[in-house]
């Protein structure tokens, strides 16, 4: 039997390690959380092991002799991921590939290195550093965004609404307060419509699986509230975001595994906006795409992982859309129809990650949100409308 080990055992790695389990492998998760939901699966190997401790998890791996190693829907596991594949000659990315895809000035050098689309940017550390970089960005026309150097999540960004001394010495605190490094990207704020592309590279070829259009809070906090696919973008625009997608992959040095690079569709015509070097997140990879294509992008990934080539080829050409609640800071008193909404023909799933009784805040990142609804449809579109109309059917009181 080969063994697998998944770091990360959180809700978002649950359909890795579920998925493992199902194909009959030996699962070792991997998460410094010893309640985490994921160690709940019954048959799997448990170590209470931060994800991004190396040597803590080098030393585990090298115990149970893995086969494979993987995560999903994080980003900062993947220099853990790289350590381990490199050491244990594993399939999986290498060092440098893990530095560009976790750290964005890293990651924005190498695009533009290879000539791969990407906005104005300037990496900079301390506050001088930022209003000189901010001042550019004003300079050139450009309104202005800022995001920590190393963090994922929509955690840390904001987008300036002005240029004032104020404005600007708040957005520097918040966004500094999510940097591990201390690091901040100052960018040209890119209009236009925003979608992910969920792909997976074998051998070094990049095979785009799905284009996703993304809806999210808009300024300040640019907050990801729904995802649809397939993409419905014109066909032309689609090929030259798959295009450039694949460019991206290739510049940031991904041959083996998944990727989920966010791109906005600009004036100037599609640039990237980040790319990770691992699955989707926000059910994007592994609810969504299955539903809009048939193709299982987790057992692609531990297929991958293992040195085993996965099926990649479609099933149909259906749509899938999620969308998260709306709400506001406050204490969740109550959840109505949910059993209403459940039985709406086309409603795949309805989810509540923070339940009566807990205080929830304004939507501020990915993890300040309560819940949300899955459906299926023939296209996008009416998968859209079966998430909305579930919406009517769901009360929440929040006091």
């Amino acid at each position: 039997m080969k063994k697998i080990m998944i770091l990360g055992a959180s809700i978002l790695q649950l359909p890795a390690i579920q998925k493992a389990k199902e194909m009959d492998l030996d699962v070792i998760a991997v998460d410094m959380n010893p309640e985490a939901v994921g160690f709940r699966v019954d048959g799997i190997k448990k170590e209470v092991i931060s994800t991004i401790d190396i040597p803590a998890v080098m030393e585990a791996a090298q115990k149970h002799q893995i086969d494979g190693i993987m995560t999903l829907a994080s980003d900062m596991p993947m220099r853990t991921v790289a350590a381990v594949a490199e050491k244990m000659n594993l399939i999986g990315i290498d060092h440098d590939t893990a530095i560009k895809a976790t750290n964005k000035a890293e990651m924005r050098k190498a695009l533009k290195e290879n000539n791969v689309p990407v906005p104005m940017f300037f990496q900079v550390n301390t506050k001088e550093e930022f209003y000189n970089a901010v001042q550019k960005i004003k300079d050139a026309g450009y309104r202005c965004i800022v995001k920590p150097a190393d963090n994922s999540g929509s955690r840390g960004i904001d987008l300036l609404n002005n240029f004032e001394q104020e404005t600007l010495d708040r957005a520097y605190e918040y966004s500094k307060q999510s940097s591990r490094s201390g690091d901040l990207m100052v960018e040209e704020f890119m209009e236009g419509a925003e979608v992910s592309v969920e792909t997976l590279s074998i051998n070094g070829e990049c095979h785009v699986i799905q284009i996703t259009d993304k809806m999210t809070t808009g300024a300040p906090y640019f907050v990801e509230m729904g995802h649809s696919q397939p993409s419905q973008l014109p066909e032309k625009t689609k090929e030259q975001i798959s295009q450039v997608a694949i460019a991206a992959n290739k510049a940031i040095g991904i041959k083996n595994g998944p990727s989920h690079t966010e791109i906005k569709v600009t004036k100037d015509g599609p640039k990237i906006v980040e790319l990770g070097a691992r699955l989707g997140g926000d059910n994007i990879t592994t609810h969504l795409t299955p539903l809009s294509t048939g193709v299982d992008m987790v057992e692609a990934c531990i297929n991958i992982a293992l040195g085993e080539r996965p099926d990649l080829r479609k099933i149909y050409d259906r749509g899938a859309a999620i969308r998260y609640f709306q709400q506001h800071k406050g204490i969740i008193k109550e959840i109505c129809g949910i059993k209403r909404a459940e039985n709406i023909k086309g409603i795949v799933e309805v989810c509540i990650v923070h339940g009566i009784g807990e205080e929830i805040t304004d939507i501020k990142d990915s993890a300040s949100r309560m819940g949300f609804v899955i459906a299926e449809g023939e296209s996008a579109k009416s998968a859209i409308e079966t998430c909305e109309h579930a919406f009517k059917y769901l009360e929440v009181k929040i006091k």
